[in-house]
């Protein structure tokens, strides 16, 4: 979606927030793009190291800068023409705490630039058949009826998703962010592009 978005760049640099782990978006949008570099950011050292190694074995390191620290610690002339937010939103306590993610993204973006947004929505517990197909696919993928079942309480404990496409729309919009097109849903998970506005 990115670079449907933004066309082919040599010069074109991707905020990419939440980074730690797999680094799999750095990872997909560098093979599609080999003239993009990317800005890494996670508040775990943990997993900002994990995605190091795996950056490491793509032969991606070069290409990217790692930070260890939250949106907000970035230098303030850092400007980029994209970000990404995958797997994040639904883990920050609170709408202001998403609002502040948001709006600390925006203020490192140029003008019109497009955002990706990915995460879960619904409160859990208030879409039982979801859940339940949640759980039959972690038994497809070879999980046993207990494995499930602990997976279901950890999934219920520690997440704030937002309750519904509109809460995620009213948050990029008080962010300074415009309507977002959702591209892409399964289960819980959906994925949205919007851009900075103004």
């Amino acid at each position: 979606m990115l670079a449907a978005s933004l066309g082919n760049s040599s010069s074109t640099k991707i905020l990419v927030v939440g980074a730690g782990g797999t680094a799999q978006e750095i990872i997909a949008m560098a093979k599609l793009e080999p003239g993009w570099r990317f800005t890494a950011v996670d508040p775990s050292g943990p997993m900002l190291e994990a995605a190091k190694q795996q950056l490491e074995a793509n032969n991606l390191l070069e290409r990217t800068a790692m930070h260890l620290g939250h949106v907000e610690d970035l230098a303030a002339d850092a400007s980029y023409d994209a970000a990404t937010l995958i797997g994040v939103l639904h883990h920050l306590d609170g709408d202001d705490t998403k609002r502040e993610i948001l709006r600390s993204i925006r203020a490192h973006l140029k003008p019109g630039a497009p955002l990706i947004v990915a995460g879960n929505q619904y409160a859990y517990a208030s879409q039982p058949l979801l859940l339940a197909a949640w759980g039959q696919r972690w038994r497809q993928h070879g999980a046993n009826s207990g494995e499930v079942k602990a997976k279901l309480g950890k999934i219920l404990q520690g997440a704030d998703p937002p309750h519904s496409e509109a809460a995620v729309q009213k948050l990029l919009h008080d962010a300074g962010f415009g309507g977002a097109t959702r591209f892409f849903s399964s289960l819980f998970w959906s994925a949205w592009l919007t851009c900075k506005t103004g």
